[in-house]
């Protein structure tokens, strides 16, 4: 069963989109405030968050959810409207909705999110001579199978970039997604990082055929 976690703090509209939840098959935990968030993220399926909570705020709450559980799908929830708003929220969160919502397109919107982050216990990912397990954040010599220990902002950009392989992601995107602020240019922190995980993962870190630069952009992950 999917699990949701939902955190609101209004009670009539809390009530009500659990019990509508709870009728559709998913299994809700109901919380009004984050203080107890981070105990529940690590075993849900898809966090909904709302901006106006007790304590800290929604936007704080959700990045800090991101950046420790990147791959559970996070949807805002808010009266909020303005553009700016939006914008602050898909910084890091995967989908922002308005209130007032139909039950129906908030159901639609939260199917799209889980089959985009689909995942199960056989979900594999070959890249070249290691393979990486997204389910557990585990990446292995393929021959050997032995664990390639990673830290934790390593494996958040490996997972990122799994998630766009083939593709180049800029410097912008690895960076607000992994630390879930803006990105300043010139800022070399992603580039360190970078570096390092290269030195782990490629046979040849000074000639790298997993993560390609593309200068002046930002990089792409090459199977």
């Amino acid at each position: 069963m999917t699990k949701i976690l939902y955190i609101e703090d209004e009670i009539e509209i809390g009530s009500w989109l659990e019990k509508d939840l709870t009728q559709r098959g998913y299994q809700v935990t109901w919380l009004t405030n984050g203080d107890k968030a981070m105990d529940y993220a690590p075993d849900t399926d898809i966090v909904i968050l709302d901006i106006m909570i007790p304590g800290l705020d929604g936007f704080s709450l959700g990045k800090r959810i991101k950046k420790s559980h990147p791959t559970v799908p996070v949807m805002m929830l808010s009266a909020r409207t303005a553009v700016d708003d939006k914008l602050e929220g898909l910084q890091f969160a995967d989908d922002y909705v308005t209130k007032p919502f139909h039950p129906d397109e908030l159901a639609a919107r939260i199917n799209v999110l889980l089959r985009r982050f689909e995942k199960s216990e056989d979900t594999i990912l070959p890249i070249q001579h290691l393979t990486y397990h997204p389910k557990n954040y585990r990446l292995e010599h393929t021959e050997t199978t032995e664990e390639i220990p990673l830290t934790s902002k390593q494996l958040q950009i490996l997972d990122f970039l799994s998630k766009h392989r083939g593709q180049i992601v800029t410097k912008e995107q690895i960076y607000e997604n992994v630390w879930g602020e803006t990105y300043i240019d010139g800022d070399k922190t992603l580039m360190v990082h970078i570096r390092f995980l290269r030195e782990k993962i490629e046979k040849d870190p000074a000639n790298p055929t997993i993560i390609e630069t593309i200068r002046g952009i930002g990089y792409r992950l090459k199977l």
